[in-house]
């Protein structure tokens, strides 16, 4: 490798990234559903010619895509080497969840980038797109027990052979699609992200020359393993565990486990999952490769100076049972993915927080919250309106947690209300932060948040979520934040699914409204070590609620809204006010 100099590889480092910025831009900016031109829930970058490792990724682009897309980019790799017939002008397309996706509506394109008749990179482009067919509009479908009731699944093939577009797949995507306009223009979008990309790389190879820019991804990912390697030893070596539990799989009303034993051995690191429980019924399994992208997330969050790229992963090893909750194989449903990787993530940050609780911070609200509405319009024409929602983050050593935030899987943004609403026949009639819902503590967790909808036509309505059973928790002595809880009008009541925080098969007449109320984050630290004054300002915001404050903070309010404070001395000495 040519040794180049810290400036040359500060310009290329910023090229190649600028490069997969534009990628990510050109997909939000056209995209037609909202899941990805409001939300961004999609992801570009570069890849090695022979290993698809990840070489260069956007900074805006959903974290879980960086680790998972170098599988994708590895099962196309594996498909040409026994197959061939790869050609300039090639661009593959698959969805499959168990050979280098997510879940079905994740939709990925691969295409090689050849310099003199050989592959010299690859991009790539995934996408979330709104329905793919299955038993539930939107894909999220919480009593699949097999990927064939989730959607269309399809394994890598050429959409693009040669340039020439492969008409008779798009039709069978058509074909089993509920809206497939959306679909076209998002795949649309996608397509012309992988133009730009390719466009702006033959470019700055042109500028370069193949020979430095190659050097420059072999430097980029050295310097990662440097990087990593480094931030793991600062640890002390030793053996450390942590688990938690997901609600149940949608199927049967039991815990599952996720549980992970993290080894320290000098500048190494070791994930072992095999403690975690087997494959369930319902579609809260994932796939090996989404096991390993989740961990990276994860790492990221610990690690943050480590550069995004293949070389981070270099100095860890992972055991994952094969066939567990953690990796799982056809056709074992996937839909729900996003949940079991939110408790996965939680796992590895609460076991490193064992080995530096410095670094401890407590649990984020941890579910999407995947909401399906679905039904007609009044002329008739077909609508699916597929949306997460947010809540609170965990407090830390620093400060509290955040408010109606999105999850630590995404840099993805909750779709605005007036998208929403624009698109489908629906309205809010609540959009709020929840009080009481984040965990008490010295720095408190972030508060949730609740969403009422009421519909504005006839619709099916599904939800896939988590944390209705075991809360977000705390650390240092901080308290649990509240419950997930999802509620709809009935002509009896208000009624609540029988698995809490899953359910389908709800058919509502326009005029009913459906709530969500999300979890906040646990707190960190002694509630009763807040500041009084911070107590005093977040009952004035309305985060905390007056009998909170008292009860847990031990913060004594007047009724005009002031902190009395021979009470609240009282409360904090141990006694009764």
């Amino acid at each position: 490798m040519t040794t180049l100099d810290p400036i040359t590889l500060a310009v290329l480092k910023g090229r190649l990234e600028q490069i997969a910025d534009e990628m990510d831009a050109t997909l939000y900016r056209s995209a037609f559903n909202p899941t990805i031109a409001e939300a961004r829930d999609a992801c570009h970058g570069i890849y090695h010619a022979t290993t698809g490792d990840t070489l260069v990724q956007g900074q805006g682009g959903l974290p879980i895509f960086v680790g998972a897309m170098a599988f994708a980019v590895r099962a196309v790799i594996a498909k040409v080497e026994k197959e061939g017939g790869l050609e300039e002008g090639d661009t593959f397309i698959f969805n499959d969840p168990y050979d280098g996706g997510t879940h079905l509506n994740d939709f990925r394109l691969v295409r090689p980038v050849f310099r003199d008749g050989r592959v010299f990179c690859w991009i790539a482009s995934v996408g979330h797109w709104l329905d793919i067919g299955g038993n539930v509009a939107g894909g999220y479908n919480p009593k699949a027990v097999e990927s064939f009731q989730e959607g269309m699944r399809i394994p890598p093939v050429k959409l693009i052979a040669a340039g020439r577009m492969n008409h008779d797949i798009l039709g069978i995507i058509e074909a089993n699609s509920r809206v497939p306009m959306s679909n076209w223009g998002d795949l649309n979008g996608q397509l012309n992200a992988l133009d730009l990309g390719e466009r702006r790389l033959r470019a700055l190879l042109d500028d370069y020359g193949d020979k430095i820019v190659s050097d420059a991804f072999e430097a980029f990912s050295d310097r990662a393993e440097t990087l990593m390697r480094a931030a793991i030893a600062s640890l002390p070596d030793g053996t450390y565990s942590f688990e938690d539990v997901l609600d149940n799989d949608g199927i049967v009303d039991v815990p599952l486990t996720v549980a992970l034993d993290v080894t320290i051995a000098g500048d190494t690191l070791t994930l072992d999952f095999t403690r975690s429980s087997a494959a369930c019924k319902g579609p809260i399994n994932i796939s090996r490769s989404t096991t390993i992208a989740a961990c990276y997330v994860a790492l990221k969050h610990v690690f943050t100076e480590v550069p995004a790229n293949a070389g981070c992963l270099r100095p860890i090893a992972f055991a994952i049972t094969d066939g567990s909750l953690l990796a799982a194989g056809p056709p074992k449903p996937v839909a729900g993915y996003t949940e079991t990787i939110l408790r996965l993530i939680g796992v590895v940050l609460g076991a490193l927080a064992k080995a530096d609780p410095s670094r401890a911070t407590a649990a984020p609200f941890g579910t999407i919250n995947a909401l399906s509405i679905a039904g007609h319009r009044k002329d008739n024409s077909r609508f699916v309106m597929f949306s997460f929602f947010g809540g609170g983050l965990g407090g830390n050593p620093a400060t509290d947690g955040l408010n109606h935030a999105n999850n630590p899987i995404s840099t993805a943004t909750i779709p605005p209300v007036e998208i929403l609403e624009a698109a489908y026949p629906v309205m809010f009639t609540q959009w709020a932060l929840r009080p009481d819902s984040a965990g008490a503590g010295t720095h408190r967790g972030g508060v949730g948040a609740v969403y009422e909808v009421e519909l504005l036509a006839d619709a099916d309505v599904a939800l896939l979520g988590e944390r209705g059973k075991a809360a977000p928790f705390g650390v240092a002595g901080g308290g649990s934040a509240a419950l997930n809880h999802f509620a709809w009008q009935t002509e009896q009541g208000e009624a609540s699914p029988p698995m809490v925080s899953k359910i389908t098969d709800l058919h509502l007449k326009a005029g009913k409204r459906v709530r969500l109320e999300t979890p906040g984050g646990g707190g960190w630290g002694p509630p009763e070590a807040r500041p009084v004054a911070d107590v005093a300002h977040d009952v004035a915001l309305g985060f905390v609620s007056p009998a909170q404050a008292r009860d847990v903070y031990k913060v004594a309010m007047t009724a005009d809204g002031a902190v009395d404070e021979a009470a609240t001395r009282t409360l904090r000495a141990g006694g009764a006010a």
